[in-house]
């Protein structure tokens, strides 16, 4: 008998921002079949110990490796900045992960003055520091610590004063000092629009979903289990760590919002 989820991409995410990835992945690859599982009772990741991190992430993927997915990518900086590594030493199907998209940022012939936005535990970690390392130097680049920016995003209610407020507090002080923002938590897309208000229309904002999309499909097609038209339709299974109704609305409220 196969596994429930046999022929599925298995997504991970500390709580419903991996969402913003899945929406690229099933624009990649809409013949594909996803399992998102949110850990929300546990957000945010990105104010945990990388211990804690690691181990919640392990334990995740092992779920989903013994439902039968074919490939994992875990939709979240900090998780794939602490667990990635352990979690393609642990098993053998593929592992993708996300990073901040400093390179494209830094890169773009229009950035000369970058800032980074993440959670502390992906702006304190070796492999952050290694792409800053090889990165930063194209452009002008600073980066901002956002404690409780994730969660709070998670609670929803988006355009609530209290959320443009916490924003203000964290870009206000950037505001005519950039032209380009790294999104550098999947969260951080759901609220583009709020962002802009702080620092305007024409800072350029960049997140790693689009590269992690297009890295699924090419890791799937050198394996050679792409998912083909005539296997049926793809899909979206939702799971949540708050295994109620309510969260599952607001998941699939996020899955369905506009992050242009």
């Amino acid at each position: 008998m196969r596994p429930a989820f046999h022929n599925y991409v298995g997504v991970i995410d500390s709580g419903l921002g991996g969402i913003s990835v899945l929406q690229e992945m099933t624009r990649e690859l809409p013949d594909e079949r996803f399992l998102f599982f949110g850990d929300s009772a546990n957000a945010p990741y990105g104010e945990k110990s990388v211990e804690r991190v690691q181990q919640m992430t392990m334990a995740i993927a092992q779920r989903m490796v013994d439902d039968g997915v074919k490939a994992i990518v875990i939709a979240c900086n900090t998780a794939t900045s602490a667990a990635a590594d352990l979690l393609r030493t642990t098993f053998t199907i593929p592992i993708v992960g996300i990073e901040p998209a400093l390179k494209p940022a830094a890169t773009a012939e229009s950035s000369h003055r970058v800032l980074v936005m993440a959670t502390p535990v992906t702006l304190s970690l070796k492999k952050y520091h290694d792409l800053w390392e090889r990165y930063a130097g194209y452009a002008d680049c600073a980066s901002q610590s956002c404690p409780g920016l994730a969660k709070r995003i998670e609670a929803g209610h988006l355009d609530a004063p209290d959320l443009a407020a916490m924003l203000e507090r964290f870009l206000g002080p950037y505001r005519g000092k950039v032209d380009s923002l790294v999104l550098g938590c999947t969260h951080y897309p759901f609220v583009k629009k709020q962002i802009r208000r702080v620092l305007g229309n024409d800072v350029k904002l960049y997140d790693g979903g689009r590269g992690t999309a297009r890295e699924l499909r090419r890791v799937l097609a050198k394996r050679g289990v792409l998912r083909m038209p005539e296997e049926g339709p793809g899909g979206v299974v939702f799971r949540s760590s708050i295994d109620t109704p309510e969260e599952m609305k607001l998941y699939k409220t996020f899955y369905h919002m506009d992050l242009n």
